[in-house]
């Protein structure tokens, strides 16, 4: 196949890349074996041969590194973290909330440090987020996050509040009534991260072979087609395709998230939109949008809504879904008239992995030595490098300040059998866009539905 058709991100990698590495050719030893070249397992396999060099590492990819979500998301690399705090709170304290809140800020430093460590060229300029009022229910609801977050002890250097001029003057969209501005976020180039990662692996003595489907995953072994590899860590870092692997059917339910791209536009068009510091955007809509400005100067623009496939598929039709392009895109002219009718040069989409409680793991087992992370819910790009730090140390036996955060060991039930599961998620997609239409007609927040969409997603 050829990789370059998957995203724009991959479209734009150096002229002939990707070039798949070659697959495992027959049985091996190792001390750790890894599972998956997304940027969960080429970060923990970054910090293992950083903090224990001579540790004999492998990773094994089906496709090529950032095949699936780490090289086809909208390119934030965001200080957040799936969840519900309060349920967070409940079971380890406020403290544990704070905590884990607070490392999420610092990762984002920590992946432009180790971008700018090991001469990844990925276009990281730590910019920010405005999520912004499109409409005018949206305004009430981004005061009340603000008052929410200084419940939790973050102040006016981690979020705030920003009037309608404040908010024209670094994004002028439509109808916009201001905006919360967090500085935790940067903007990348995922494909050209996930790639330039690969490399600094390998440069660090990591042996990575991709075109190498793993068939099964067991204490001491990775099975695959060519050959078992054997060691006695195995860690599985599979994210939205770990449904594919046996027994897995229920572990995530795989959303579907789709993107388009504009041709480049001018610099008049961009003096007319903003977004000169390259700010990643989102609105306050329930149904979720995300953008940003891409260093070739583009919009990478995205959003939820694709249809939730029976059986927790994943397949490459699905990547491609005509009216939820349109929709997309129609979103965007929306919120930017600005752009007229420049061209949608790229249309492409992957699947994310969601919990049934919508909470991330990472988890270690050292009697059995198995291990995995994952479960971003679409916020991985920070977080898969807060995990392979985290699941590092948990390998290497340290008890350090990040195996003590709220998610180390963290287990979400299974999802619900079908149809049950496809029922729940397709009525909770189609309830978010009612509740936006809602608040379009009546101006006011749709605190009713915004409360049914909770329950059936179980947040």
């Amino acid at each position: 196949m050829s990789y370059r058709s998957l995203s724009l991100w991959h479209d734009t990698l150096p002229e002939g890349e990707p070039v798949p590495r070659v697959g495992l050719e027959g049985p091996a030893d190792a001390d750790v074996v890894i599972v998956g070249a997304g940027y969960t397992g080429l970060w923990t396999a970054y910090y293992l041969a950083e903090k224990q060099p001579d540790l004999r590492i492998v990773v094994l990819e089906a496709e090529v590194a950032g095949f699936g979500a780490s090289g086809r998301n909208g390119g934030w690399c965001a200080g957040e973290i799936a969840g519900s705090r309060r349920r967070i709170a409940e079971r380890h304290g406020r403290g544990a909330v704070t905590a884990i809140w607070r490392e999420m800020f610092k990762t984002v430093d920590e992946v432009g440090r180790a971008i700018e460590a090991e001469a990844i060229d990925c276009g990281f300029v730590k910019s920010g987020i405005l999520t912004f009022a499109s409409i005018p229910a949206h305004v009430p609801r981004l005061r009340a996050q603000i008052e929410e977050e200084r419940e939790w002890g973050f102040g006016e250097e981690d979020f705030r509040w920003l009037d309608q001029p404040e908010a024209e003057a670094r994004l002028r969209a439509q109808g916009i009534g201001g905006a919360v501005f967090t500085p935790h976020a940067a903007a990348i180039h995922p494909a050209r991260l996930a790639r330039g990662l690969a490399e600094a692996v390998e440069r660090h003595g990591v042996k990575l072979y991709e075109q190498t489907p793993v068939l099964l995953i067991r204490p001491g072994e990775a099975v695959t087609g060519a050959g078992t590899v054997s060691a006695p860590v195995v860690l599985r870092c599979t994210e939205a395709f770990t449904v594919d692997m046996p027994g897995e059917r229920r572990r995530f339910v795989p959303v579907y998230s789709l993107m388009v791209a504009t041709e480049p536009l001018s610099e008049a068009t961009w003096d007319s939109i903003g977004l000169a510091g390259r700010e990643v955007f989102n609105d306050a809509r329930h149904l979720i949008i995300y953008g940003q400005r891409t260093e070739d100067g583009r919009f990478a623009f995205g959003g939820r809504g694709a249809p939730y496939h029976l059986g927790s598929t994943i397949r490459p039709e699905w990547e491609r879904s005509p009216s939820t392009h349109q929709q997309v895109a129609a979103s965007l002219r929306a919120l930017f008239p600005q752009i007229g009718d420049a061209a949608i040069t790229h249309e492409w989409g992957g699947a994310v992995a969601v919990p049934r409680d919508w909470r991330p793991t990472v988890r270690f087992d050292p009697l059995t030595g198995l291990g995995t992370a994952g479960g971003y819910v679409g916020e991985g790009v920070a977080a898969a490098n807060l995990a392979g730090r985290t699941l590092s140390d948990l390998v290497l036996g340290r008890s350090t300040e990040l195996t003590r955060l709220p998610w180390v060991g963290h287990r979400s039930r299974r999802w619900e059998i079908e149809p049950l599961r496809w029922t729940g998620v397709n009525l909770g997609r189609i309830v978010a866009g009612a509740a936006d239409r809602a608040e379009l007609r009546s101006g006011k927040p749709s605190k009713v539905m915004a409360g049914m969409l909770d329950t059936l997603l179980g947040r």
